[in-house]
């Protein structure tokens, strides 16, 4: 029989260090690069996007005298710092960004925008900012603004970086002048969001989510006596982590999304009892970091209750952190592929 754990009984604690040394690839990405990447034929933009990021490794590896960045910022020869990925679900943007990671030389960084975010709360802003300021290449997955401390912090942090002579990549599903639409009064804040926008040079892709192209829909939820039964048939010294919906939930917000990644440490799948709606902003924004830490991990789900595409509700799904939403049930739906039937 497996052995089985329960999230709900995990408090993990984490060190700043361990913070620090946590900014790369997940397993997921480890091993990706621009050869794998597979161009879509019929969306030019993707083989673009390609060929770009290529030319930016180029620039990111380009040597600087350590003195004179220290000195002056070690400005290069690109007018922008960054590269900025647009796009929408599942187009490939994290693999690419990834692959940038792994093509690029010296000291960088590759993390979520919300693990930035945790970053500077733990350490402060200028601890962050004299932390990443030696870094050749600092990327951010997943850019998205969700209130105006958010907007006013990552601008201050990207200027800064950015006059370092840091470069900067990041991926988003928002063009950076349009970060913030939806989320708060961000015509108060033009100002911060356009100097975020003046770091980067624009790559848009298009396409189809490849998570979903061309494969059948996610299998219906189980009833709970067959999702009891599946995990009995789970082969053994295999690490479950078998949960009831609402428990799990309330525990999550007693443990900072920063220590999302350790909550699920050693996990290979997870079992959800009687999944439901989610109903408040709050919950459901912290669900999305711990599916983003399960997909980044290539956990399968297994689990009774509602379908995902019912894990939010309507008006989450076309409000303000819609995109935010259907990123995770875009994912959480890839990884119930995994838990699905093949593992019977």
């Amino acid at each position: 029989m497996a052995t089985i754990e329960h999230l709900t009984q995990r408090t993990p604690k984490v060190s700043v260090d361990e913070l620090l040394d946590g900014f790369f690839p997940s397993p997921r990405f480890g091993s990706v690069s621009f050869d794998s990447y597979r161009p879509d034929p019929g969306q030019p933009s993707q083989a673009h996007a390609v060929k770009a990021l290529r030319a930016f490794a180029g620039e990111v590896n380009v040597p600087v005298p350590s003195g004179f960045r220290r000195l002056f910022g070690a400005k290069r020869p690109t007018a922008k710092a960054g590269i900025y990925l647009d796009g929408g679900f599942g187009v490939g943007k994290t693999h690419l960004l990834a692959s940038l990671w792994h093509a690029t030389e010296g000291r960088k960084a590759f993390g979520t925008f919300v693990e930035y975010t945790n970053l500077v709360g733990a350490l402060s802003f200028r601890r962050t900012v004299e932390a990443l300021s030696g870094y050749q290449l600092v990327c951010i997955d997943e850019f998205e603004l969700d209130d105006p401390g958010d907007t006013v912090l990552m601008s201050r942090l990207m200027r800064e970086l950015a006059d370092a002579g840091v470069k900067l990549a990041a991926t988003s599903n928002t063009l950076p002048g349009s970060l913030g639409d939806g989320r708060f009064a961000a015509v108060d804040f033009q100002r911060e969001i356009q100097v975020l926008s003046d770091q980067f040079e624009v790559s848009r892709i298009d396409g189809e989510d490849f998570r979903h192209r061309g494969l059948p829909d996610a299998p219906a939820p189980l009833s709970d006596p067959e999702l009891r039964r599946r995990i009995r048939a789970v082969p053994h010294e295999t690490t479950v982590a078998e949960d009831h919906f609402d428990d799990l939930v309330n525990h999550l917000a007693g443990v900072h999304p920063s220590r999302y990644r350790q909550l699920i440490e050693g996990v290979e799948i997870v079992a959800w009892h009687n999944v439901g709606t989610i109903t408040e902003q709050a919950v459901a924004l912290r669900f999305v970091v711990l599916a983003d830490r399960l997909y980044d991990r290539d956990v399968p789900v297994i689990a009774s209750g509602v379908p995902f595409s019912e894990l939010f509700t309507p008006e989450m799904m076309s409000g303000g952190f819609m995109k935010k939403y259907h990123r995770a049930v875009s994912r959480l739906t890839a990884l119930a592929r995994q838990g699905g039937p093949a593992s019977n």
